[in-house]
C-alpha cells in the first residue's frame, strides 16, 4: 500500500469537494490498520502546510445509525484550527463551500483540562480530566459515492470531519461532577430543520454516556503510536446523539437540549 499516494488523493478531494471510489471496494487488502495508517500520512501532509491540531472528532458512538453506514463500531479523527468554529452567542453562519454531501450531527463536546489515562471507564473519573463541556455540531462530509462505503474507508476520509462549531462552554467544577454524570447521560436533545423538529436523542446514545467517548479515544490511541496521545486543551466531539441530516446552503438549523445545566442549544445558518 502507497499510503502517501492515498493520503495525497484523499487530501485533494478534501480540497476541490470531489468524489472518489471506496478504497477497500477495490483494495480487499485494505483495512483498519491500513486506513489509519493513511489518516496518519494526512495529518503529517495538513501539518506541513501550516494546519494545526487542535482536538478530536469520534464518530460512530451512536449505535442506532450502524445499519445505515455499514458501522462496526466508533472512529475518530483530528480536529484541525481551520475546521473549528466557536459560535458567538450560540450561533454561527458556515458557508457549505468546498464540502462534499455534507451532513449535520448535534453532539456535545468536552476540552481536556489533563490527558486522559487508558483503561479508565467511570464517568465521574474522566470527567475530573475535562476543563469544560458545551453543545456542538459537527459538519461530516463523505467523499465517496452517496455516503456508501467500507468500513474501512472512514478512517482514511478524515473520518467525516469537514467542520466542528462549538457553543458556549460550561466550566465541570469537581463538586458538581457526581450530578453532571447523570445529566449528561440523561440530557436531550431535538434538531430542528427552519422550525419543525426532525430528531430527537438523548446523551446516552453516544456510547451509553459521552465521557465514554473520550475512554474510547485514550484506548484506541495506546494501539496507534503513529498518532500523538491526548493532551491538556483539546477539543473533542463525542458523537451525534441523532441520525445524521443533510444539510444545504439557506437552511437554518437548531438544536435545542433538555437537562444539561448551562446548555440551551446552537442555530446555524448555512450558505453558498
Amino acid at each position: 500500500m502507497d499510503q502517501t499516494r492515498l493520503a495525497l488523493e484523499m487530501l485533494d478531494a478534501l480540497d476541490q469537494g470531489q468524489i472518489v471510489p471506496s478504497i477497500a471496494e477495490y483494495d480487499p487488502a485494505f483495512g483498519w490498520d491500513e486506513s489509519y495508517a493513511v489518516a496518519a500520512e494526512i495529518v503529517k501532509l495538513r501539518r506541513a502546510r501550516g494546519e494545526k491540531t487542535v482536538g478530536r472528532k469520534i464518530g460512530f458512538t451512536n449505535r442506532k445509525i450502524w445499519a445505515e453506514y455499514g458501522a462496526t463500531g466508533p472512529i475518530w479523527a483530528h480536529v484541525y484550527d481551520r475546521t473549528l468554529v466557536f459560535a458567538q452567542n450560540s450561533a454561527a453562519t458556515v458557508s457549505l463551500a468546498g464540502s462534499s454531501q455534507p451532513r449535520l450531527e448535534p453532539e456535545i463536546a468536552f476540552q481536556l483540562r489533563t490527558p486522559i489515562a487508558a483503561d479508565c471507564h467511570d464517568p465521574a473519573k474522566l470527567l475530573e480530566a475535562v476543563e469544560w463541556y458545551a453543545p456542538s455540531f459537527e459538519i461530516v462530509s463523505c467523499h465517496f459515492p452517496n455516503w456508501k462505503f467500507k468500513p474501512a474507508d472512514s478512517a482514511a476520509d478524515f473520518s467525516f470531519h469537514w467542520r466542528l462549531i462549538v457553543g458556549t462552554p460550561v466550566p465541570v467544577r469537581k463538586d458538581d461532577i457526581p450530578a453532571l454524570v447523570g445529566q449528561l447521560r440523561d440530557s436531550k436533545v431535538a434538531l430542528k430543520r427552519d422550525g419543525p423538529v426532525l430528531g430527537r436523542g438523548v446523551g446516552a446514545n453516544a456510547l451509553d454516556h459521552p465521557a465514554l467517548a473520550l475512554a474510547f479515544l485514550a484506548d484506541i490511541l495506546t494501539r496507534q503510536p503513529d498518532f500523538d496521545p491526548l493532551a491538556a486543551g483539546e477539543v473533542i466531539t463525542t458523537g451525534t446523539l441523532t441520525a445524521a441530516y443533510s444539510i444545504k446552503p439557506g437552511e437554518t438549523w437548531s438544536s435545542l437540549y433538555e437537562g444539561l445545566p448551562g446548555v440551551t442549544g446552537l442555530v446555524l445558518r448555512f450558505t453558498d
